[in-house]
C-alpha cells in the first residue's frame, strides 16, 4: 500500500476512533430516568397536575404544574442532568411554599417526554415551558427561571435569550467543556463541550440569585462565583455551609424557602405599583 494510501487509513481509523468516542462521551452528559421509574406516586403530595408541552421542533413534553393561588411569580424548574421530574421533591414543596407557581418539565428522553436529550433539543424543551407559562396569561416580569446543575446551563441560555422576571442557578458550572476538562484533563475537553453559561451570562439582565453548597464535590463552588463574577447587577449569592451538590434543600432546611421566598419579594420592590 502506497504511503499516501497508509495516511488516509490512519485518519479515516483515527477519526471513526474520535467519533466512537465523541459520542460515548456525550451520552455520559444525559443521564435520563424513563417513566415509570422514579417516584410517580408521589405526585399528589404537592397538588401537582400533570401537564403536556410540545416543543418547537414537535416533541411532545410532558411535566407537573403546582398552582399557588394569589402567587405574582411562578417559576419555571429546569432540573439536572439524572432522573426526572419525580425526583425534585424538595423543590416541590418549597417552591410553593416560598409563594411562587411552579412549572417543573422533563427535557426529551426523560420521564414521561418523548425524543432523545441533546443540547439544543433542551434549550427548545425550556423555551416550550416559557410559552406555555406566557400563554396561561403570565407575563415575562413574572417568571423566574430556576435551573438546577445541567439545567443551569438551559436557564442561563433562556434568561439571555428571552426576558424573565429572575434567574436562579442552583450548583452551576461555567461550561460543559471545562466540567469535562475537569474529569479527564487534557482530553475531556476535545469530546465534550457545550452549555457555555460563562459567554452567556453577560446577555442576562434579569435579578440573578446564585446557590451553591460548599461541599459541593461534582461542581465545584469556585465555578459558581466565577459565573456570578462574569454577571450583571442586581446579584446575589448565596452559600449554603455543608452542602455538596444534590442536598441543597435538604441541607439548608427550612432555610430554603426563606430565602426563596425573600429573593421573590425583592423582585416585586422595584415594582411598588403592582
Amino acid at each position: 500500500m502506497a504511503s499516501s494510501q497508509l495516511i488516509t487509513a490512519a485518519l479515516a481509523a483515527s477519526g471513526a476512533v474520535y467519533g466512537l468516542i465523541y459520542v460515548l462521551a456525550n451520552r455520559l452528559v444525559y443521564l435520563p430516568t424513563r417513566y415509570p421509574d422514579g417516584f410517580w406516586e408521589r405526585q399528589g403530595e404537592f397538588g401537582a397536575q400533570d401537564v403536556w408541552l410540545v416543543s418547537g421542533d414537535r416533541v411532545k413534553l410532558h411535566g407537573w404544574w403546582v398552582e399557588v393561588p394569589g402567587a405574582r411569580t411562578v417559576t419555571l424548574y429546569l432540573h439536572g442532568n439524572a432522573g426526572n421530574v419525580s425526583y425534585r421533591v424538595g423543590h416541590l414543596r418549597e417552591i410553593p411554599a416560598a409563594g411562587s407557581a411552579f412549572l417543573i418539565i422533563d427535557y426529551r428522553g426523560y420521564g414521561k417526554s418523548e425524543g432523545r436529550p441533546s443540547e439544543q433539543g433542551f434549550y427548545r424543551d425550556a423555551d416550550a415551558g416559557y410559552d406555555w407559562l406566557t400563554a396561561r396569561g403570565y407575563r415575562p416580569e413574572q417568571i423566574v427561571v430556576h435551573g438546577e446543575s445541567l439545567g443551569t446551563g438551559v436557564a442561563v441560555d433562556l434568561a439571555a435569550r428571552r426576558p424573565c422576571g429572575g434567574l436562579v442557578l442552583e450548583s452551576p458550572f461555567t461550561s460543559v467543556t471545562e466540567m469535562a476538562g475537569r474529569t479527564v484533563p487534557y482530553l475531556g475537553s476535545w469530546f465534550v463541550w457545550g452549555f457555555d453559561s460563562l459567554r452567556k451570562i453577560r446577555n442576562v439582565h434579569a435579578p440573578l440569585l446564585i446557590i451553591h453548597g460548599d461541599q459541593d464535590g461534582i461542581v465545584p463552588i469556585e465555578m459558581g462565583r466565577r459565573l456570578f463574577a462574569a454577571a450583571n447587577e442586581p446579584k446575589r449569592f448565596w452559600t449554603v455551609a455543608g452542602a455538596g451538590h444534590v442536598d441543597i434543600v435538604d441541607t439548608a432546611g427550612p432555610q430554603f424557602a426563606e430565602r426563596m421566598r425573600e429573593y421573590y419579594e425583592s423582585l416585586w420592590q422595584a415594582r411598588p405599583g403592582e
